[in-house]
């Protein structure tokens, strides 16, 4: 459950006044504190948290100083001793949430007597102060888990709302309900007859919350060419509107034909990638089967993971698309594929490169490993840790990474990223050469994807640096589309070219 606390939301009042908010801060501190300790891929302990947070103190006040010694913790200003306080432990049995807000606890001391000390605490506020202290947290983790600000993470709720292809965008107002504040010109919004200041009050018969923004976007969300039924309140009269959604804007999937050659485009896996693609494939297939298929994943930075299991499955028959494994329970699942190739059994191909990252890489990877499609490009970014979403009590979030990516070989992603078959770094000469050496029956790269098949978590960074050499990252440029449909119109180069 989320709740909000107005204290922190006016954090610079509350510097003014000189108070500090320990009880809010406690709050906050510790809800973050318990999922940490309970969640993220790597453990910690309480004494960690509280050593590592203190550091964010000192970040903002370089006159502040934290020694660590034995089973105590000590905050000084200088030569002075402001505090000190033994390390907090967690006893056998006990509860993360205790644990966490039993080092939270101990934190703020911290906190309040750098705060009485340090006119450029007090300054920085309160917000600050958590900021920086789930930033010298993470600082200690892995490169993608952070603390999001309440401001960033409301933006990113109100971006959320309305991705179904709406064309509006609620905001918390006073009162029952969420205020609209923005409508697109030309869209289902508009055309229904939505104005700036309109209060939703209900969605689909849902009542909203008082400033739940983030559950209406919830609720706005479905599939493309469904209604959904708003009730909205207008100078003290309500009235219901039938908004129709339609595909989101930004970035879909793009197919051409060329040269009988399916090229489908996919920049980004949103909500809509797997219809997208699905219907790029099915309208294909109605006009003749293309003689090959060839996925275009370059620049693509990710997205939904549960998107980039449902590509996967349309090209795959029953088996393992990839699985997730972390220190929590519930962190580790495994993704399965169990439905017919809408290919229809084709030649696949798939182009990467140096920006292909997360869910991309785990299509390429899952497709490349069961033997359906062989890829071509640089190595990928090696983005193969899976993030979750802690709501916070000040309206912040944790993103935290809390499990990693397996792939179907059982070797991990983060760090190695997927080798392809056909390497292109070179330009495209070195590219035509390395299809010619797949035609006759060579393997530039099979060395390198025997070894990527038999790694396992952990893999030393040298190792993974090693690999990766093989093929360095970098661009591939339109120029070496031609190669991939070449390579995906040969059979015998396309199967020297999969991971065997």
């Amino acid at each position: 459950m989320l709740v909000m606390l107005p204290c922190l939301g006016a954090a610079q009042e509350v510097s003014r006044t000189g108070a500090y908010p320990r009880e809010e801060m406690r709050l906050v501190l510790g809800a973050g504190f318990a999922a940490i300790l309970e969640r993220h891929l790597e453990s910690a302990t309480p004494a960690d948290l509280l050593v590592w947070s203190l550091a964010g103190m000192t970040s903002i006040d370089s006159a502040l100083s934290v020694q660590r010694t034995g089973r105590n913790v000590r905050l000084l200003q200088g030569e002075r001793l402001l505090l000190s306080r033994s390390l907090p432990e967690r006893a056998e049995g006990e509860s993360f949430a205790t644990a966490g807000g039993a080092a939270a606890d101990r934190l703020t001391l911290f906190q309040q007597a750098g705060w009485n000390a340090s006119a450029a605490i007090r300054a920085a506020g309160a917000s600050a102060l958590i900021r920086h202290s789930f930033e010298a947290i993470f600082s200690h983790f892995d490169p993608f888990s952070r603390y999001i600000t309440p401001e960033e993470a409301q933006a990113a709720r109100e971006r959320r709302t309305g991705e179904a292809g709406l064309g509006l965008r609620l905001a918390p107002g006073r009162g029952a309900g969420t205020v609209v504040v923005a409508v697109a010109a030309g869209s289902p919004a508009a055309e229904a007859g939505l104005h700036v200041g309109d209060r939703v009050l209900s969605i689909d018969g849902t009542r909203l919350r008082p400033r739940d923004a983030a559950g209406a976007a919830g609720l706005l969300e479905g599939p493309a060419g469904t209604n959904v039924l708003l009730l909205i309140e207008r100078n003290r009269r309500r009235q219901e509107l039938t908004l129709r959604r339609v595909l989101p804007h930004g970035s879909p999937v793009t197919a051409e034909r060329v040269d009988d050659v399916l090229m489908i485009r996919i920049p980004a896996f949103s909500a809509q990638t797997e219809r997208q693609v699905a219907a790029a494939l099915l309208a294909a297939f109605s006009q003749g089967a293309p003689k090959a298929v060839v996925l275009d994943l370059r620049g693509n930075r990710g997205g939904l993971l549960s998107q980039a299991a449902a590509v996967a499955d349309i090209f795959l028959g029953p088996g393992e698309a990839f699985r997730t494994a972390g220190r929590h329970a519930e962190a580790s699942r495994i993704y399965v594929t169990a439905g017919g190739d809408l290919a229809q059994g084709v030649p696949l191909v798939v182009v990467v490169d140096g920006r292909t990252a997360s869910s991309a890489e785990i299509v390429a990877a899952a497709l490349s490993d069961r033997g359906r499609a062989a890829v071509i490009g640089t190595s990928t970014t090696g983005k193969g840790l899976v993030q979750l979403v802690v709501p916070l009590p000040d309206g912040g979030e944790l993103l935290m990474s809390w499990s990693r990516l397996i792939m179907p070989a059982g070797w991990p992603l983060q760090d190695i990223g997927v080798l392809p078959g056909l390497c292109t770094t070179g330009g495209p000469a070195a590219a035509a050469r390395a299809l010619t050496a797949l035609r006759a029956g060579s393997r530039p790269m099979g060395a390198a994807q025997a070894q990527q098949g038999a790694m396992r978590h952990p893999v030393p960074a040298v190792a993974a640096e090693a690999l990766r050499a093989a093929c360095p990252p970098a661009e591939v440029p339109n120029e070496d589309l031609p190669v991939a449909r070449g390579l995906a119109l040969d059979t015998a180069a396309a199967g020297a070219a999969m991971a065997q």
